[in-house]
């Protein structure tokens, strides 16, 4: 029996179980730069392995549209619950593939002409003007410095 239980041993490890996680983010149009949580991912349609379920924040970016910035959840599904998941990590015989798919429509920028930005903010500035000079009756605060300790030298 002893000298068998190395070989059972043996057999489970190499019978050990794996989950492998991937999403893969595609935007339309293509070409968009993608980032999880501030880190660059690649042009879409752009693909990551990820280790932990939750809330991925994709910041995507493209010439010509509206930066987008989405927090995306990622749900665990059923076999990644207790007691299910220590089984789908280590006991499952073959590697189980959850890949998931989002998909954004981007959002072309507006360009506002020079002739109506200038129209919307010569009212704007004309208001300003009849506010006239800012005065005030008190001084402004001066910043005290701050000593520096001075250490001799050993």
């Amino acid at each position: 029996m002893r000298t068998m239980l190395p070989a059972l041993l043996a057999l489970a490890v190499g019978l050990a179980g794996c989950v492998e996680r991937q999403f893969i983010v595609k935007t339309n149009p293509a070409g968009a730069i993608v980032y999880d949580n501030n880190l660059p991912v690649g042009a879409s349609p752009a693909d990551k392995q990820f280790e932990f379920y939750g809330i991925h924040t994709f910041t995507i970016v493209k010439d010509g549209f509206q930066t987008m910035q989405v927090n995306q959840p990622i749900p665990r599904p059923w076999y990644q619950y207790f007691p299910f998941d220590f089984v789908a990590e280590n006991m499952v015989p073959f590697t189980i593939r959850d890949v998931r798919v989002f998909e954004y429509n981007l959002v072309p920028e507006m360009l506002i002409p020079p002739e109506r930005l200038l129209e919307q903010a010569t009212p704007v500035r004309q208001r300003g003007q009849l506010l006239g000079p800012l005065t005030t009756t008190e001084p402004l605060p001066q910043p005290t410095p701050t000593p520096v300790p001075v250490v001799p030298p050993p």
